[in-house]
């Protein structure tokens, strides 16, 4: 383990790592179901590094350290009087961790977090400091959004942010039917929709969030029907604690497959799983972003969670739903657990080649690739990444 707390550390972390051969892997808080940072050799945590907001808010864009977790940074931009523009279900990763890997929350009109991203310091496979920014080179950029650490190790991270705002959060307990039927409608009123399905009562949880000073109200749904309501700022009411330990598979599907993708899921899970699923299934919608290994790249898109308590058997019961996912032509999660690797997962990604061709210029050697990784990518026996899960 590397724990530095300074930039030239990093570097000479790196430098080290390099000339002894060695395979550096970056974390942040570990919130990933995949082996991502699974290592024999070095691997470098980003704990110590400055945190929270580096320097003065500009043009609504701010540099934060690399290393902070999402529900501190929402505290010290919430001091600046900033806000993240969304969240997701959870806010315990690192934000380099979180827009890395394509996290996202839910709504019309806004993307995942990495792609509010327009600048990173990095530090790459040469032991240099190389920072990115959208107004330089923005191919390059595309590359690194979403890159799960393969291109460099980031210490510092520029993120959009919007003026700081209160939000109210609804939750309803409603007919699963109900939830797709009123989603698109609910998704153009509401700044934030979500729902869980239960598969167990086949119902349903959806959940609404707006600004407290723009929120049109609980109109579209029972009154009756809500379960809960809360408000206080957005980077509180957004996200909810979890402290439960799971295994996750997500995809992405085209927007408009989103219904239909759904309940094959649904109606697959209550006819062979339903007996020993224990949590919920979770549909969230995220818009189209140009990041090029984005699950959202180029199309607006739903998003089919599944998850799984930690102790209890899920191998079966992923692989058994996935080519679900794979028939409406998603995309997985790259934190989550997937059985896909090489030709099969790059080809669901228009612009991966792009991506291959940064990481091969910035880390010829492979310095930041591991076993996993390197059969994600297809360098080496596909099977191999799949049997690891």
């Amino acid at each position: 383990m590397a724990y530095p707390d300074s930039e030239p550390e990093v570097c000479r972390v790196i430098r080290r790592a390099a000339a002894n051969g060695a395979t550096v892997r970056p974390v942040g808080a570990g919130h990933s179901s995949a082996p991502l940072v699974r290592t024999d050799d070095v691997l470098l945590s980003l704990d110590r590094l400055p945190a929270g907001v580096l320097d003065t808010p500009r043009d609504g864009q701010v540099w934060v350290g690399a290393g902070t977790r999402l529900h501190r940074l929402g505290e010290d931009l919430g001091r600046h009087r900033l806000a993240m523009v969304n969240l997701g279900d959870v806010d315990t990763q690192a934000i380099a961790g979180a827009v890395s890997t394509g996290t996202h929350g839910s709504g019309r009109g806004l993307p995942n977090l990495s792609a509010l991203v327009t600048g990173v310091r990095m530090v790459t496979a040469a032991g240099q400091v190389q920072q990115v920014e959208a107004e330089h080179d923005l191919d390059l950029l595309r590359a690194v959004q979403v890159s799960m650490g393969l291109l460099g190790v980031f210490t510092a991270v520029r993120v959009r942010v919007v003026p700081v705002f209160q939000a109210r959060r609804r939750e309803w307990g409603l007919p699963v039917q109900q939830c797709l039927d009123t989603f698109d409608e609910l998704l153009t009123s509401n700044r934030n929709v979500d729902f869980y399905w239960y598969p167990r009562r086949d119902d349903a949880h959806l959940r609404t969030v707006n600004p407290v000073d723009d929120d049109p109200g609980p109109w579209q749904l029972p009154a009756s029907g809500c379960t809960e309501e809360q408000a206080g700022w957005s980077n509180a009411t957004l996200s909810k604690r979890r402290s439960l330990r799971f295994h996750e598979i997500e995809y992405a599907v085209p927007a408009p497959a989103g219904p239909a993708c759904f309940q094959e899921v649904r109606h697959r899970i209550r006819s062979r799983h339903r007996q020993h699923t224990a949590w919920r299934v979770l549909y969230r919608y995220v818009a189209a972003d140009a990041a090029y290994l984005s699950p959202a790249y180029g199309r607006d898109s739903v998003t089919i969670s599944l998850h799984q308590n930690e102790n209890l058997p899920y191998r079966e019961f992923f692989a058994d739903v996935e080519p679900i996912f794979l028939a409406y032509g998603g995309r997985p999660h790259w934190a989550k657990i997937h059985r896909l690797a090489g030709r099969r997962l790059l080809e669901r990604y228009p612009q991966a080649d792009r991506f291959l061709a940064a990481r091969d210029r910035l880390d010829p050697h492979g310095l930041f690739v591991n076993d996993y990784l390197h059969h994600l990518l297809g360098l080496g026996d596909e099977t191999a990444a799949a049997a690891s899960l």
